[in-house]
């Protein structure tokens, strides 16, 4: 089903980031060509740094979070710019956060809270392609988003996508794979993950309805004999070699358990499921720790509405920042009790920030100036907060950095080096951030 609800003030419609139902083809027919581009396109970078992570879980706020009114509030501020919300004691002394997120700051001792961060981008489209993939956009050349490019790099996991996502990011403007080609598009989830029932898959490595193992299995037979004719008369027995290869992973992935068992939520204890939040955004993150589990590098989740022009204190305080408060929350506790933080990433972000000055609608408008996000895991210093924002909100006063700054330390702490070059499918060399600088002060 599609939503008509608009997501920002540009004008896009986005669809329910869980899509229920698309049809699907053959996909074991196609998954191993999507696996054989992908190792034609493979090049490894040397000089790498230690690895502190295998896996990252980005939450996306689309539309532009208030982050003046959730991480970095200005309560000394003049009247118009200080916001309705109060700055609340977290469980590490010195950092406030807002009032409305409680359990996120009985979880402040395992985060890192960027307060610094800033571009020069206002607008929705081209600032998620920033945040989205660590390089400021140009018409020049469509980059990768952070998943796609971990999906190329690291080596992939038996029986599991490499990248995972809950949402077409802006329609799919962004959190594609650009440059790099299909190959290393994210497998899109579709389905419903709230309510009793669990209907939860990812299109492209699940068999359609009523096409069983043993059908795939004929069906493997039926290409093996094709191929063995093809080999007696075909000199490059190279290729034919290769795509047998990718023909078995892509069985692999198909006859695998582990991506089918991560979306069975049926399987956590109720209690879990409910710490969570069960609506949509709520489940997604627990799919996405079940996924990461499983093996998956890269997810996506995403939650929307965060376009406050008008009545930005009602909508921050009574549905966005405690939906988010109890989901970020929990996915943060649940992977360090499960011994997970250390190996895993949580990066939540939006494209941009809201302008400090209050609008005529008690709204904020669009300001890339300055805002914040949050890291926790894998590398990243806990208990921490990075940067410093004037009196009044407009601009980092301390320790400015910009997205690429961030994704590649998010990189470093992955084991990938930033300067890292790629090529497109042409063969142009591109360096992964050509910008960018790892925080040095961020890393645990």
């Amino acid at each position: 089903m599609a939503s008509r609800m608009q997501n920002d003030c540009e004008g896009f419609f986005r669809r329910d980031f869980l899509r229920i139902g698309a049809g699907a083809g053959l996909l074991g027919l196609s998954l191993p060509e999507l696996l054989r581009l992908e190792a034609m396109a493979a090049k490894k970078g040397a000089n790498q740094p230690a690895k502190k992570a295998d896996s990252v879980i980005m939450v996306w706020l689309a539309g532009g979070p208030a982050t003046i009114d959730m991480w970095d509030l200005k309560p000394e501020a003049p009247e118009g710019i200080r916001g309705a919300f109060k700055p609340a004691d977290t469980n590490v002394p010195g950092i406030r956060i807002s009032e409305h997120m409680p359990k996120m700051a009985k979880v402040a001792d395992k985060i890192s809270i960027i307060r610094s961060i800033y571009h020069s981008i206002p607008s929705h489209g081209p600032a998620t392609v920033f945040m989205t993939t660590g390089n400021k956009p140009t018409a020049a050349l469509q980059y990768p988003a952070m998943g796609s490019v971990v999906s190329k790099v690291l080596a992939p996991r038996p029986g599991v996508p490499q990248y995972v996502s809950f949402s077409d990011i802006r329609g799919g403007l962004a959190g594609n794979s650009g440059y790099l080609g299909t190959a290393y598009s994210p497998f899109m989830v579709e389905g419903n993950p709230n309510g009793g029932k669990t209907t939860l898959r990812v299109r492209g490595i699940q068999l359609p309805t009523n096409f069983t193992l043993d059908s795939l299995a004929n069906r493997d037979d039926l290409l093996a004999g094709f191929d063995s004719t093809f080999r007696e008369t075909d000199k490059n027995a190279d290729l034919v070699q290769g795509f047998d290869a990718f023909h078995k992973q892509a069985l692999e992935i198909l006859r695998s358990d582990k991506t089918r068992n991560a979306f069975d939520l049926t399987q956590e204890k109720q209690e879990t499921r409910a710490r969570y939040g069960m609506e949509a955004f709520g489940q997604s993150a627990l799919a996405a720790r079940r996924l990461v589990e499983a093996g998956v590098r890269f997810v996506t989740i995403s939650i929307g509405g965060w376009d406050t022009h008008g009545k930005t204190f009602e909508a921050h305080s009574k549905r966005l920042q405690p939906t988010l408060d109890n989901t970020l929350s929990a996915l943060i506790a649940d992977l360090s009790d499960r011994g997970m933080l250390d190996r895993t990433m949580v990066y939540c972000a939006g494209e941009f920030g809201r302008t400090p000055k209050i609008n005529k609608n008690d709204g904020r408008d669009h300001w890339a100036r300055s805002m914040s996000v949050v890291a926790a895991g894998g590398g990243f210093k806990r208990g921490y907060a990075h940067g410093t924002t004037d009196g009044q909100g407009m601009a980092p006063a301390t320790e400015a950095c910009l997205p690429d700054d961030v994704s590649s330390t998010i990189f470093h702490n992955l084991g990938i080096d930033p300067k890292t070059e790629l090529q497109t499918s042409t063969g142009r060399p591109i360096t992964l951030f050509r910008e960018g600088a790892v925080i040095d002060k961020l890393l645990a």
